[in-house]
């Protein structure tokens, strides 16, 4: 096998290189998405029933003890649990903006590399065949048939190593992209769930002002005190006030 792969030639060994660096990547993102399901299946678990229950402290300390990306978002939105729901949101975007970068961390070096890794492929298929021409060139006729079969053997075997790197690492590139869509949206699904927790939570605790129904006939001075809460006084009627001077008058009129 080793005997094959340095019949490739010099191209081999960015190939080689290629193969290392997308094996690497492809062990530590499957190794971090693993961890990264099983913190957050945790998180939850311990999380949604303290905020349900109003223990906001226990909640931020079970995120601030969690290095999963969803428990920087659950922090964003329990630190801002006071504030209006809009303002909860934007927290948690703001967190969520901060933490995708390490969901597709390496994703696209992977993707680079399945590229790469076929035009290595083509490349070692051209200088090949161009040493395959230069012995039929130098020799005449056939040429030396040990000489022309080592330049196509470096065409055929880099080829057949750049493909080999290349088809694999878009498998897995692939399956990462998969993965950190879906864990986005795991994440804004419970960042959602607790926003509207938060939320029913606040309006709960809101006061609520209770109108008092007042009857048609009730006295002026009684709508007076539902509505306002102070008593004034009824207004008085012209006649009354005439009547009440007359008698004041008279009063007066029959002490002489």
């Amino acid at each position: 096998m080793l005997d094959l792969l340095l019949k490739g030639g010099p191209v081999m060994i960015p190939i080689g290189l290629s193969a290392l660096v997308a094996t690497i990547i492809v062990v530590e993102r499957f190794l971090f998405f693993r961890a990264v399901r099983k913190d957050d299946a945790i998180l939850l678990q311990k999380t949604t029933p303290a905020v349900r229950e109003g223990r906001f402290e226990d909640a931020a300390a079970f995120c601030e003890s969690s290095s999963s990306p969803l428990a920087r978002l659950l922090s964003a939105g329990i630190e801002q649990r006071d504030a209006p729901e809009a303002d909860i949101k934007e927290a948690v975007m703001n967190a969520a903006n901060r933490e995708v970068p390490r969901l597709e961390k390496y994703i696209s070096t992977l993707g680079t590399i399945s590229n790469i890794s076929t035009l290595l492929g083509l490349f070692g298929t051209v200088t090949g065949n161009i040493r395959a021409f230069g012995v039929l060139a130098a020799s005449g006729a056939m040429g030396n048939p040990s000489l022309l079969a080592g330049a196509i053997a470096e065409a055929l075997v880099t080829t057949a190593a750049g493909l080999s790197v290349s088809i694999p690492t878009i498998v897995f590139y692939n399956y990462f992209v998969s993965q950190a869509n879906r864990t986005i949206v795991g994440m804004e699904s419970s960042v959602g769930d607790l926003v509207i927790l938060i939320a029913a939570r606040n309006r709960k605790q809101a006061p609520v002002l209770k109108a008092t129904v007042v009857p048609a006939n009730a006295a002026p001075v009684a709508k007076a005190v539902v509505a306002t809460g102070v008593a004034k006084p009824a207004p008085v009627k012209a006649g009354t006030t005439k009547a009440v001077a007359g008698k004041a008058g008279g009063s007066e009129a029959n002490a002489l």
